[in-house]
């Protein structure tokens, strides 16, 4: 048998009208950007996570550093952020001017909060917390001491659409939330494309200003900004798929029931939840002291996982100059040599859901 690692041809058929039709409306339309369909989605995606405020951007990306930038954050500041995530969170940071300063992670694949008071120094103005693989960062003892520090506090929510933590959904207990919808996320546009979602008003008008070539009104232009907006397209494709996100997230949260019941190999840890939070499985990530090789075995049995980030932030050549060191996060590192993702996805069918079951337990 052959287990793709995700196959969004699925989701497409299964929701195949929906995303016709909507496509077909914004090029009828004749208006593809910054129109109804956007306006629309940014309503409805503000109403999910029940805030004043969404602004549609370009990509995950854009949407951290155009928060950031809102923010005022800039040359000679720094923001905290743990070191095993995407190389993007770190760079939108860099972006902006700051430095990124690296902590460890949890045992959840979360910032170890314990580490985040030691990282804070006079030039610290923002806390990034990155949501990874769908799992809620532990959110209450962050926001403490962001207060306490008088700290901004960003989420990167690029893989925990619909995520929640002690009730609440992930970017709504910050002061911005960032959102992706690169094809593969929870919620996935056709393309790239991305979100601000806040309570602020005037963060909220600072990123729709920097997005658009930090205008207001057209030729008027009242700071600095760059050319980010998601299209008219890509918010009608998004927008159906922001109706399925809660059916989405179970079908992936039974997948992941599955494999937790089902994988016995003392050779595999499998991921763990936090009581407090509700994970949506966007990566199912387990980690083995031998990856390499049951990636090898994994692939010779037609069974495609994935490698994520196999090299902490701290030790990617960009940030060389940082003075960070191998030893220096040690779990994080730990997590980089051992991490394997299993494939996961919407309209799974059970027969690959057991065969990669059982192959992982015919690893030895």
């Amino acid at each position: 048998m052959n287990v793709e690692f995700a196959v969004l041809e699925r989701q497409y058929k299964k929701y195949q009208n929906e995303y016709e039709t909507a496509a077909l409306r914004v090029l009828r339309s004749g208006w593809y950007i910054l129109g109804n369909e956007l306006v629309k989605f940014e309503e409805d995606y503000a109403a999910f996570h029940s805030v004043k405020h969404c602004a549609g951007v370009g990509n995950g990306f854009d949407a951290l550093r155009l928060a950031l930038s809102a923010l005022g954050i800039g040359k000679g500041d720094e923001v905290i952020v743990q070191t095993n995530t995407f190389i993007a969170t770190a760079l939108a940071i860099t972006e902006t001017g700051a430095t990124p300063v690296f902590v460890e992670a949890d045992a959840y694949f979360g910032v170890d909060v314990a580490s985040i008071e030691k990282a804070i120094t006079q030039k610290t103005n923002a806390i990034m917390t990155v949501h990874l693989y769908g799992h809620p960062c532990n959110m209450d003892p962050i926001m403490g001491i962001a207060k306490k520090y008088n700290l901004y506090v960003v989420e990167d929510c690029a893989q925990a659409h619909g995520a929640r933590y002690k009730g609440r959904l992930v970017g709504t207990i910050g002061d911005m939330g960032c959102f992706s919808f690169y094809p593969m996320k929870p919620i996935g546009a056709f393309g790239d494309s991305g979100a601000v979602i806040t309570n602020s008003d005037e963060l909220d008008e600072r990123v729709r200003m920097i997005r658009n070539y930090g205008s207001k009104i057209k030729y008027k232009h009242e700071i600095i900004g760059i050319n980010s907006r998601m299209d008219e397209i890509q918010a009608a494709l998004t927008g159906v798929n922001l109706n399925h996100v809660e059916a989405g997230n179970d079908e992936r949260r039974v997948i992941a029931a599955k494999y937790i019941a089902g994988i016995r190999n003392a050779k595999i840890t499998l991921p763990k939840t936090r009581p407090d939070s509700e994970h949506v499985y966007h990566v199912f990530a387990i980690l083995c002291d031998e990856r390499d090789r049951l990636y090898k075995f994994l692939g010779d049995n037609g069974v495609h996982a994935q490698i994520h980030y196999p090299i902490s932030c701290h030790l990617a050549g960009c940030y060389s100059d940082l003075s960070y060191y191998t030893g220096d996060f040690p779990i994080a590192e730990g997590f980089a040599s051992q991490e394997l993702s299993l494939p996961i996805y919407v309209d799974m069918p059970d027969d690959e859901i057991e065969y990669v079951i059982d192959t992982i337990n015919r690893f030895e």
